[in-house]
């Protein structure tokens, strides 16, 4: 265990200009040698060995409320701290970072409704792909992200949730507003328009919930309003809440998913040419992609029990922040770590997590990123970045990996 500059959460964000531009750079001697740092500042341990990350990602007696960690980890007690206290935590703490029963008693009727419309829903969503795609001008370049990566997950779930064609725009505003959450560098005038969009979109699925309590659609909605009837036991604030909460997971993530694959496919023509010769690579495109350049950095649990990882002690109630991007590219679980192969075979990676809080939105960013980018290179085999030279736009949200714009050309 160490204590320096490197072994700090902040140094492994965009705000480090060396990890904004290759974060393997940072993330690889951390993992060599310091498998198992500690950030007194965050107030956290800092994991990067793929078998500890799994470990504590697979332990489903963690914690994800920070409340409950110790009083120096700092980083979950301030998450913690932008909650209202005179409500249930469950009406405005989403699944996401519950624990049980309140964690699984919302989850599971959600995630059965979710599950069972992600196995009807391709058709659809091959619509909202091929809308996309139909609206491109070729004759020219275009930013890739703003044409094609932002609007398709947001009208995919938007088309399973059941938002119809006069709310799509209003929708897709607040959408981009309410992901502003996740950012913690954000400003005071993000804030704003962050709860304007929240309190939109909390508003708007309550009105839904009721309407479909009266007249029952073909929507989750409506799968989740029947549950209701049948016994579930979640109420309006909760669903309308983790409705939110399933947007502001899914859509960002999954834009850059698809963002970041169409990139790599195109700075590896060959791994496009196999995917063009044989369109059965697809899912294990987007599994690679996931695991080579994912879009989610790290993720935190609060130990409940004692526990021992790469040789250091951790201590209940003390707080551990895995983070993916090095476990996925872990050489004493993978073969040629640095390579993008869509057909290699690979351990699992572990860009959705494990254990109890597996991504639930995990089945439909799969499908999202298969069908977008087999449509977007069978329409545009020859697609190309404008400038391959050019430093990447990354973004500078933290904990995410994820482009601003993507200039191609067809």
């Amino acid at each position: 265990m160490t204590e320096d500059a490197q072994a700090s959460l902040l140094a492994l964000t965009p705000m480090n200009p060396v990890f904004k531009a290759d974060p393997h750079v940072v993330l690889r001697p951390l993992r060599e040698t310091r498998p198992v740092a500690r950030d007194p500042q965050a107030g956290t341990f800092i994991v990067t060995r793929y078998v500890d990350a799994h470990r504590v990602l697979a332990n489903r007696r963690t914690s994800r409320n920070g409340a409950r960690a110790e009083t120096c980890a700092h980083l979950a007690h301030r998450q913690e701290a932008q909650l209202p206290t005179n409500v249930p935590r469950s009406e405005v703490a989403s699944m996401i970072v519950l624990d049980d029963p309140d964690h699984a008693r919302i989850r599971r009727p959600l995630q059965r409704a979710f599950y069972a419309r992600v196995k009807t829903c391709r058709l659809r969503l091959e619509q909202v792909v091929d809308a996309a795609l139909d609206a491109i001008d070729p004759e020219r370049p275009f930013d890739l992200m703003v044409a094609f990566c932002l609007p398709v997950p947001i009208d995919a779930i938007a088309a399973i949730i059941g938002v119809d064609n006069v709310s799509l725009t209003d929708f897709r505003q607040w959408s981009e507003g309410v992901a502003l959450g996740l950012n913690p560098f954000r400003s005071p005038e993000q804030t704003v328009l962050l709860e304007q969009a929240r309190t939109s979109l909390r508003d708007y699925f309550r009105g839904q919930i009721d309407q479909c309590r009266v007249t029952p659609r073909d929507d989750l909605i409506s799968d989740m309003v029947a549950l209701q009837a049948a016994g579930a036991e979640i109420n309006d604030a909760e669903l309308a809440l983790n409705l939110i909460a399933l947007l502001v997971g899914g859509n960002m993530t999954t834009t850059d998913l698809i963002g970041n694959g169409a990139r790599l496919l195109m700075l590896n023509p060959g791994e496009l040419e196999k995917l063009l010769a044989d369109p059965e690579l697809a899912p294990l495109l987007v599994e690679e992609v996931l695991r080579f350049e994912g879009p989610i950095d790290v993720t935190e649990r609060i130990m409940t029990d004692d526990i021992e990882l790469s040789g250091c002690p951790i201590n209940a109630t003390q707080a551990v922040t895995t983070i993916l991007r090095a476990a996925n590219r872990d050489p004493a679980v993978y073969d040629d770590p640095e390579r993008f192969v869509i057909d290699a075979k690979r351990a699992p990676h572990l860009s959705f997590g494990g254990g109890s809080h597996f991504c639930i939105g995990a089945p439909l960013a799969r499908l999202e990123g298969q069908l977008a980018l087999l449509k977007l290179f069978q329409r545009f085999p020859t697609l190309k970045i404008v400038d391959c030279d050019a430093e990447p736009a990354w973004r500078t949200l933290p904990f995410f990996r994820g482009l601003e714009k993507l200039i191609v050309h067809a």
